[in-house]
């Protein structure tokens, strides 16, 4: 085996050695939430089939359904490979992280046969539909109605902060099957939609970063398949859950690659270097040193904790503590890393993407700016915050 993952290392860095596309004449999504163009997201669509097709992306996924049948470790190679060559981002990010580990994990045979190899090639784009406007973070009160007709279920409602919402073939849907259900989370199910079928309609949202990377969705009288129904009706708050364990990152399966651009502390010190502030380089400030090392020593304990949490020895006394940390720690330095990135701007700080003196064409204000929504998605941070209280800490609930 040590022979075999040696042998695809090298395949894999030589392919995207030679492989990974240089800048584009336009600005490229530093995450799949900012794509906002046609162009933008046709370059990346066959970015993530043709690193699909080369075997990098969904190694470890089952081959009978399209996937690389290899091992994770083989997908964590190539994923190492593109991170060191700097490639583009993945499109498909909810079909990927999410839809897919979902159906392999608890999809029917007929499932995993229709989507997955869709999902991997970027064919099939997907989108989730959770939110709804008057519910925001509470889940739980989903109102989008869908109400079973025969072999079909009729949806009325909507969802809102669909990311590739007018892109998509397919969303995954919380819908209310149950008006009488005890709770209302027994009243929900999870339903795989169709996006293609009349009834629907999505309205772009224009977002801070200035593109329309999401959309508001609209449900009348839309007829969908019910065989699109996961699990069974009044089950969707238990596999919502897992979609969002997913999208923490606290549960695994996801095809690979990456879908945001990270922040390399060692980029802030190169910005930082040309910085200057009453005609010295800010590097010559001791505060500002001392905050850069800080930014570099969490960088390297998240990259430590991620391969500590996969070391069952090491965690076994809370296994879930690191997983369930994840996605806050990421996205809340992304936050803070993006906002010092700023701050050494001086004056220049207040030009935007597309103004003449705007420091790298405005790339720190674009990824500060998206870093806003990775702390809302998936739950926002204050709800992160409860979730680790109450399932690592054993703390008692909020109320």
């Amino acid at each position: 085996m040590e022979a075999e993952l040696r042998e695809f290392e090298r395949d894999a860095d030589a392919w995207f050695a030679e492989n990974t596309p240089g800048e584009p004449d336009f600005m490229l999504p530093l995450t799949f939430m900012e794509v906002g163009t046609d162009q933008q997201f046709e370059f990346l669509r066959e970015w993530q089939n043709k690193v699909y097709s080369a075997g990098y992306l969904g190694a470890a996924w089952p081959k009978e359904y399209g996937g690389g049948g290899l091992t994770q470790k083989h997908q964590d190679i190539a994923t190492r490979a593109m991170k060191k060559y700097r490639g583009p981002i993945m499109l498909n990010a909810i079909g990927i992280n999410w839809t897919g580990p979902l159906i392999l994990d608890i999809g029917s045979e007929a499932h995993k046969q229709k989507y997955i190899k869709g999902i991997l090639s970027a064919e099939d784009i997907w989108c989730q539909g959770f939110s709804e406007p008057e519910n925001g973070s509470d889940l739980g009160n989903a109102q989008l109605r869908a109400v079973r007709d025969g072999d079909e279920y009729v949806l009325n409602g909507s969802k809102i902060w669909t990311t590739h919402g007018h892109y998509a073939k397919y969303m995954i849907l919380l819908a209310r099957t149950d008006l009488d259900a005890p709770s209302k989370y027994a009243g929900l199910s999870f339903i795989l939609t169709p996006m293609t079928v009349p009834g629907i309609e999505t309205v772009k949202i224009k977002k801070l970063t200035g593109e329309h990377g999401f959309t508001q969705t609209f449900f009348t009288d839309t007829r969908i398949p019910a065989d699109g129904l996961m699990g069974r009706e009044g089950e969707g708050w238990k596999i919502a859950m897992q979609t969002l364990e997913y999208e923490r990152s606290a549960r695994g399966g996801q095809a690979g690659g990456y879908v945001l651009t990270e922040v390399d502390p060692l980029e802030i010190l190169q910005l930082a270097s040309k910085a200057k502030r009453d005609g010295q380089s800010v590097l010559a400030d001791p505060v500002v040193r001392d905050k850069l090392m800080d930014f570099v020593i969490d960088a390297q304990a998240m990259a430590l904790n991620g391969k500590r949490a996969r070391i069952s020895p090491l965690v076994r006394d809370c296994p879930q503590a690191l997983p369930l940390m994840s996605k806050l720690t990421h996205t809340e330095f992304a936050l803070r890393i993006n906002e010092f990135a700023i701050s050494l701007m001086g004056t220049k700080g207040g030009y935007y993407v597309d103004e003449p003196n705007a420091i790298d064409e405005g790339y720190w204000h674009r990824s500060y700016l998206n870093a806003f929504s990775a702390t809302i998605g998936g739950g926002t941070s204050q709800i992160q915050r409860n979730i680790i209280g109450e399932h690592a800490l054993s703390l008692p609930k909020t109320r």
